[in-house]
């Protein structure tokens, strides 16, 4: 809060920042551009003030003030502020349940709801709050934006026919109360109607950059002018007036009307802010603008709080305005700012034109306008690629058409909210093996895993919501692959653990301790790996758990797995270390195994450098390497005798009991089990070297290498 009041000042001067600079080249480009879209916006505006139930005038005033403020106030130099068809089906469906549309009583409620939906959008750009609009998903904007366009074109049914139909009547009442009415069905009214759906229709598809909706307004209107319609009983919008915006006589402090309106304003702000940044984001691809969130919160709260106050009611961003911004030309805001002058400046002269403009052919373009807003193809889209995505889509398309639209917004948000609750709470946990190229990881289900090692991936965060659902997984794992004793977590997917998450890991470790393994670590993220620093966890793990994924199975094969299973037990050939391993496969009854829950018996090691002098000693043990050729060649003990494993668990009896026997291998694996078959022949005095050749390397004692074919 103290960043956002420091930042203040340069927020309310950005006007000043909008014009700096600003050259007569560029000002001429903005005015080309600021009559163009005004030539769109000043139907639109009348139009969309009637879907609102509004005056006509009160459309005209909101396109002056909220095009002019959004534009000195926004980020995006293209985004148009003004009346919208969700914007004006939002207003009448929040008030409509408060005042009867048409009376004074409704028209204040407009303007407060756009002073309440103006601040709140005001305190989310001055709180930095931008990232509220990422709580509303596409699949939920699309669905609301389909659904409020259905809305639309049935508003549309009453006015098109002259039929008398209650104002926010239900979509099932609307088209049983149009049919019961169809007799009264005034033809020169539908005539003109579908004549302006028609004619813009043609004309979109002759030249899209044409203003179509202005064209066909005046045709149409010319037509029936010229046929004297108006005395044949249309409907007309009737005298406008000629005047600069006024300021308007609201009860600012009517906290019961605020009250009433809280909740609907949430939704208008919410729902505005989110319509807006989409298509700020969708226009600056395209310009490659860079754009300010939460200065363009600003600029939309300043916009329908000036327009509430000068007679307005509730605005937001247009796409097809705003694009038709970019594609005029427009370099800064100051085009948006010039379309609304341009209005101020129209409606003098035009005033007494557009009094005798029909209602049924706005109604016509409101219909056509409000046909594009159900884009099927984002529908299908979505649900092809993901069904519940798909599905939050259809049903908050559904709601919108089925219940209140700030109940149906807010359902939709809490769909979405609890999907990817849903989604978090269950990351998937999978073993992954290397591709044929051993360069990537993989999913393959349908390949056999290595016995000793299991390498899994985590994709997701390790909140307290999803802990469990990982727990069951990794137990499950464990439970259909109960020889691993080891376990490579791939943590590149986990952006997020918390304090559940750790102990979670704790647990998984402490699992595959008891097994007699553990539990090794690569690609953790810095954060995760802070709060395993800072909880401890790291110290409990043991910092070389950690490995490089580069490096980590080549370690994990030569220092941690054992060796004996690799190739004596193992059929496998999972990782590229396993390639050139002998396999030297030996019936499962002549491995006696060794429990893998308890450690060798104490005196029944021995460390390099005590080995190092006993063999120098007078009376030297007979130190027996259990390893393959191939490993005793590129180096071992000296005087030390090679009976690989294989043959020492075949054929005991060449080991002789006159001497006390020091068993050798890698590290440590291979003599356990060499060990536990001479002590179950009744062998007493048999030791291992601790650590293997690894720590016998680590010591810097005396190697042997060998050179010649192998035996």
């Amino acid at each position: 809060m103290l960043a956002a009041l420091q930042k203040f000042p340069a927020t309310i001067a950005r006007p000043v920042e909008v014009v700096r600079g600003y050259s007569l080249e560029t000002l001429r480009a903005d005015l080309v551009a600021g009559i163009t879209v005004g030539l769109v916006l000043l139907p639109q505006a009348l139009a969309f003030s009637l879907l609102a139930g509004l005056p006509p005038e009160m459309g005209l005033y909101s396109a002056i003030v909220a095009s002019i403020v959004g534009a000195l106030w926004g980020s995006s130099s293209h985004l148009h502020t003004g009346p919208t068809n969700t914007a004006s089906l939002l207003t009448l469906s929040v008030i409509l349940p408060l005042a009867t549309p048409g009376t004074p009583e409704f028209i204040a409620a407009a303007g407060m709801l756009a002073i309440l939906a103006g601040a709140l959008r005001l305190a989310f750009g001055l709180a930095r709050l931008g990232l509220l609009v990422n709580f509303v998903s596409d699949s939920v904007a699309v669905g609301f934006t389909a659904g409020a366009g259905i809305l639309i074109m049935s508003n549309q049914i009453a006015p098109i026919l002259r039929i008398d139909l209650p104002m926010g009547a239900s979509l099932v009442d609307t088209f049983v109360l149009s049919a019961a009415s169809i007799e009264r069905t005034h033809l020169p009214s539908l005539i003109l109607g579908v004549a302006t759906i028609v004619l813009i229709a043609a004309l979109q598809r002759v030249q899209r950059r044409l203003p179509t909706l202005l064209i066909a307004l005046i045709i149409v209107s010319l037509v029936a002018w010229m046929l004297r319609l108006e005395e044949a009983g249309v409907r007309t919008l009737g005298a406008l007036p000629q005047s600069l915006p006024p300021f308007a006589n609201l009860p600012l402090f009517d906290l019961n009307l605020i009250g009433a309106l809280a909740n609907g304003a949430l939704a208008v702000a919410i729902i505005g802010l989110v319509e807006a940044s989409a298509i700020a984001r969708a226009i600056a691809t395209h310009s490659q603008q860079r754009l300010d969130s939460n200065q363009e919160f600003i600029g939309q709260g300043l916009a329908n709080i000036c327009a509430g106050l000068f007679s307005g009611y509730p605005c937001s961003g247009s796409f097809n305005r705003s694009a038709l911004s970019l594609q005029a030309g427009a370099r800064t805001g100051m085009g948006n700012a010039f379309s609304g002058i341009f209005v101020l400046l129209a409606i003098f002269p035009l005033a007494p034109l557009v009094a005798h403009l029909p209602r049924p052919v706005l109604a016509g373009a409101l219909a056509i306008t409000a046909w594009s807003m159900v884009d099927y193809r984002a529908i299908a889209r979505i649900w092809r690629a993901d069904r519940t995505d798909g599905a939050i889509s259809l049903i908050t398309l559904a709601a919108t058409l089925l219940v209140p639209l700030q109940f149906a917004i807010i359902s939709g948000v809490l769909m979405s909210l609890g999907a990817y609750l849903w989604r978090t709470s269950a990351p998937r946990v999978q073993s992954v093996l290397p591709d044929a190229d051993f360069r990537h990881w993989e999913y393959q289900p349908h390949l056999p895993m290595c016995p000793q090692l299991a390498v899994v991936d985590v994709l997701g965060d390790l909140y307290f919501g999803a802990v469990n659902h990982v727990e069951e997984q990794m137990n499950a794992l464990m439970t259909q692959n109960p020889s691993q004793r080891f376990l490579l977590l791939r943590m590149h997917s986990v952006q997020r653990c918390d304090i559940s998450g750790i102990k979670m890991l704790q647990m998984i470790v402490r699992q595959y301790r008891d097994r007699g393994g553990g539990v090794y670590f690569v690609r953790v993220r810095p954060p995760v790996r802070q709060i395993m620093d800072v909880s401890g966890f790291t110290q409990y793990v043991g910092e070389d758990h950690f490995l490089d994924e580069d490096h980590a199975i080549d370690y994990l094969f030569h220092r941690v797995l054992d060796p004996a299973v690799c190739i004596y037990e193992c059929e496998v050939k999972a990782f590229r270390e396993c390639q050139n391993l002998p396999k030297r496969p030996l019936p499962a009854e002549a491995i006696p195994l060794l429990p893998t829950n308890v450690a060798p018996a104490p005196g029944s090691t021995i460390e390099p450098r005590e080995l190092w002098r006993q063999i120098r000693s007078a009376s030297p043990p007979r130190v027996i390497d259990v390893r393959e050729p191939r490993e005793y060649r590129q180096g071992h003990i000296p005087g030390a005798e090679l009976l690989p494993l294989y043959e020492l668990l075949t054929n005991p009896d060449q080991v002789s009991r006159d001497r006390p026997v020091v068993l050798v291998c890698r590290s440590g694996h291979r003599s356990e089990r060499a060990a536990a078959a001479l002590l179950s022949r009744g062998f007493g005095r048999v030791t291992i070297l601790s650590g293997g050749m690894l720590a016998w390397e680590a010591s810097d004692l005396l190697m042997a290498v060998e050179f010649g074919g192998e035996r």
